[in-house]
């Protein structure tokens, strides 16, 4: 099995926390052209990267399918989503940087984060459990709990509840949002849904907004449950941040 120090480089990092994200997502083996396009790269370039992953026990191949994360692959992604997460916390609690900003930046500075200033950071913040976007930190363990959320394009009239994360991919979209004063931890309630695959009208405290296409596909809620509105039970996701 290799070394602790020869797993910790950057490329193995970004693949571990890639393929960690989209296994987690669709419960599935993981495809080189899955991973491809998450990485933005070629195909030929990732099976050349996924071969070196299972020599060194990262990965393992499940035959026509794909790749799974190994236990060892596992804990090199949560390890780096907690630094990346931690970091997007402190520049934007700490250093006051906007929640648009933030990833880009923990996107370079999560793979030189020493473990001691990784813990200096949690205590400086209170040891948060989530990051500017909602997503979860993972804790010191290693140990990740997920919320059953479902996606804000899905709700229908009537249903309410809390808004509680969105996907960090699109800088766009999140200083959208800002402008909106809209962040999560805020209430909201559905009052209608325009025709013909038109936007959501959302109550967010005294203001309604119209919201759809690939905004409201990433903002993910929590429904209060009613007797008028009682959903299925959905499993956990993850990887709708890039972090």
């Amino acid at each position: 099995m290799a070394t602790k120090d020869l797993l910790r480089t950057p490329a193995i990092e970004d693949y571990s926390k890639a393929i960690f994200s989209l296994e987690s997502r669709n419960h599935e083996p993981v495809s080189t052209n899955a991973l491809a396009e998450r990485l933005c790269i070629t195909p030929g370039s990732v099976s050349a990267m996924l071969k070196r992953l299972d020599e060194l026990g990262v990965i393992t191949h499940v035959p026509y399918r794909g790749v799974r994360l190994t236990d060892d692959g596992r804990r090199i992604a949560l390890e780096v989503i907690r630094h990346h997460r931690l970091l997007e916390s402190y520049l934007a609690d700490a250093l006051g940087m906007s929640w648009d900003r933030v990833h880009d930046e923990a996107e370079v500075l999560e793979h030189v984060l020493s473990e001691d200033l990784e813990q200096l950071i949690a205590d400086k913040l209170g040891h948060p459990t989530v990051d500017p976007h909602g997503d979860p930190i993972p804790s010191a363990e290693l140990e990740l709990e997920e919320r059953s959320t479902h996606r804000l394009e899905n709700l229908e009239p009537g249903e309410q509840g809390v808004f509680v994360r969105v996907s960090d991919s699109d800088p766009e979209m999140l200083r959208y949002l800002a402008s909106r004063g809209i962040s999560p931890g805020d209430r909201f309630a559905v009052r209608e849904r325009q025709p013909f695959g038109g936007p959501l009208v959302v109550r967010f405290g005294e203001r309604e907004h119209a919201i759809g296409g690939e905004l409201a596909g990433a903002m993910r809620v929590e429904v209060q449950e009613t007797p008028h509105t009682r959903r299925p039970r959905i499993r956990k996701e993850l990887g709708d941040g890039d972090s």
